[in-house]
């Protein structure tokens, strides 16, 4: 396949075994960046080991870590290999999330925990442990993933819905903190995109979902890895705390 590619750059995907996260990984490898692959759970290796054959048959090297991202000294690891093995990172995706989802009234304190530690906290463990790097290249495009979500809310989500909003604010503080390092911080709003996350969804309820998107479909992964590409990319260097919607005009 021929691809068009910027110079070589390294880019560090926080959850990347699977999903949206290895669909950046790879649209990242094909723009040609070298990567470095994130992943939490053992249960992942399998796929990270496929993932790492398909970005070397685009001729870039590859590292995969493992990394529990909403823990600071494994994040600051996941860095601080990336940069033993290639001195410098020029792109940090903060791709890693999960759901617990429940209606507030049953929420318990560990499911409230467990998603802002992962989604918010997870956004800030790594972009503190990479931004020292960046600043002494005067150089670096950070790109968070957040939600529609995070966006306009939504019932039986209070935790997902705030740990997203809360990477918004994150995303708009970090951008001006940044900006006179040439430094960049944008973030990705995706709405309904076909995973096993949604996949998980029962159809009477998607069917309502897609009643709510004026283009009447799930999104791609792809749709959002082309996105991050795009903001990875020197053609986005004058864009900085923006907060791009990928979701078929839900939220407009």
């Amino acid at each position: 396949m021929s691809t068009e590619k910027d110079n070589t750059k390294v880019a560090v995907i926080t959850g990347s075994s699977r999903g949206i996260g290895a669909d950046i990984a790879l649209k990242l490898a094909q723009q040609g960046n070298n990567i470095v692959l994130n992943y939490h759970s053992d249960k992942s290796k399998e796929n990270i080991e496929k993932l790492i054959e398909k970005i070397k048959g685009y001729d870039q090297e590859v590292i995969a870590v493992k990394a529990d991202v909403s823990k600071m000294d494994q994040a600051k690891n996941l860095i601080n290999r990336a940069l033993d093995k290639f001195s410098a990172i020029d792109i940090l995706v903060n791709n890693a999330g999960i759901n617990k989802d429940n209606l507030l009234l049953r929420m318990s304190e560990e499911e409230w925990d467990q998603v802002m530690n992962v989604n918010l906290k997870g956004v800030f463990n790594c972009t503190k442990a990479v931004i020292k790097s960046m600043m002494k290249n005067r150089k670096g495009k950070i790109i968070n993933l957040s939600s529609v979500v995070g966006i306009r809310g939504n019932a039986g989500q209070a935790n997902y819905s705030a740990s997203k909003a809360g990477v918004i604010g994150f995303t708009k503080s970090v951008a001006r903190e940044l900006a006179g390092r040439n430094i960049t911080a944008n973030a990705i709003a995706p709405g309904f995109i076909k995973t096993d996350m949604t996949d998980s969804i029962p159809e009477d309820a998607k069917k309502e979902l897609l009643d709510e998107i004026p283009l009447s479909r799930l999104g791609k992964s792809e749709d959002v890895a082309e996105l991050v590409s795009f903001l990875a990319s020197d053609r986005s260097d004058y864009i900085t705390g923006q907060v791009i919607n990928v979701d078929g005009g839900m939220a407009m």
